[in-house]
């Protein structure tokens, strides 16, 4: 390994340089002496290293690059300058950059000043590149082109892959399938794929993009909003407890009850109240969106969250039993951190529906 401390007029000050020349000991031992290090190199790209030998021969080195920060110019200078050398103007350069013609020039005249060098020959009518200008601009330019290639890449990267939804069945079935056409209408280019399961998904990375849990919130490592505020029911068809009425929840073990399948809004509230096995009433385990269809048919006592319950308490077809004390809702949870677009649009979508 040789390390080279920067050398005036050979190595630019903003860069130090580590060098592994490949090789068995005995070639680099034979050649080390010998080698010329030369660099071609820009600020903004990746400079090409190659050792050259006595002989011809050529050793392929390995070079890691550390940059030097305090030592570099101002981003903000160099983009003034390389736009005003691609448009030739100051006005133009501005309205690209969306700053006045003056902040334009004043950046160029930063750099120079940083640089120690004049970049523009302003003895003209109209200001142009020196050769040192040229030179830099030329640069300039690959490096922020290779720069702009891969923010393309990194932003249509996620593009074709369909946005995860993990979500109950019983919010599938009542709230986000309903409204779904309102986002493919408006959002056609994003495929959605929705997960309907009773089970909390992880946001590993195979896991959803978003959920919607019901809960009151509060999870750690992830983000959540509420979406929907609601509070948990339970409720049966009239005619099914014409005869007998539960006096209290832990009562309900008593009678039949419909469950979704896992874990979900009504298992959680009956192991809250003790009816974690129904006890001569048994139980019939539905997926999310049959079990409503069940209650009113009479079939036997089901536990969900009000909002999918309103109207049907209000036209007869269900009675209210209990109703939790505690507040609860639907939450949007997102990993933490930075969000893919057709995540973005998602949520926001979402929270514009309420």
């Amino acid at each position: 390994m040789m390390r080279f401390a920067p050398v005036s007029g050979q190595i630019p000050t903003w860069f130090w340089v580590t060098v592994l020349i490949s090789g068995t000991d005995e070639a680099v031992g034979k050649y080390i002496q010998h080698c010329l290090i030369l660099l071609s190199f820009c600020a903004l790209t990746i400079p090409l290293f190659m050792a050259y030998c006595e002989s011809g021969r050529i050793l392929i080195c390995k070079v890691e690059l550390h940059m030097n920060w305090r030592s570099m110019p101002p981003l903000s200078a160099l983009r003034a300058f390389e736009a005003y050398a691609s448009f030739g103007s100051l006005q133009k350069a501005g309205d690209a950059q969306s700053v006045s013609h003056v902040a334009i020039s004043q950046q160029i005249r930063n750099l120079e000043s940083h640089l120690n060098v004049a970049l523009l020959d302003r003895t003209g009518r109209q200001a142009q590149l020196t050769e040192d200008g040229e030179a830099l601009a030329t640069e300039l330019k690959r490096g922020f082109e290779i720069i702009a290639a891969e923010v393309r890449r990194l932003a249509i990267k996620d593009a074709d892959r369909p946005l995860i939804v993990s979500t109950t069945p019983s919010f599938a079935a009542n709230w986000l399938v309903p409204r779904l056409a309102d986002f493919r209408q408006k959002h056609p280019q994003i495929d959605v794929v929705i997960d309907a399961n009773p089970s909390v998904s992880d946001f590993g990375a195979s896991g959803p993009d978003v959920a919607i849990r019901f809960g009151q919130g509060g999870w750690s490592g992830v983000e959540a909003q509420l979406l929907v505020a609601t509070r948990r029911f339970a409720v049966a068809a009239p005619s099914f407890i014409c005869d007998d009425c539960p006096t209290s929840p832990s009562d309900l073990a008593r009678f039949p009850l419909l469950q979704e399948v896992g874990t979900s809004e009504s298992s959680l509230w009956l192991a809250k109240h003790g009816v974690c096995n129904a006890g001569q009433g048994g139980v019939t385990v539905l997926p999310g969106n049959l079990t409503l269809d069940a209650a009113r048919m009479g079939q036997g006592i089901t536990v969900t969250a009000d909002v999918w319950v309103q109207s049907d308490i209000e036209s007869g077809r269900l009675v209210k039993l209990f109703e939790d004390e505690e507040d609860f809702g639907y939450y949007i949870v997102t990993r933490a951190g930075v969000q893919r677009a057709s995540l973005k649009a998602f949520t926001k979508w979402l929270r514009s529906q309420v």
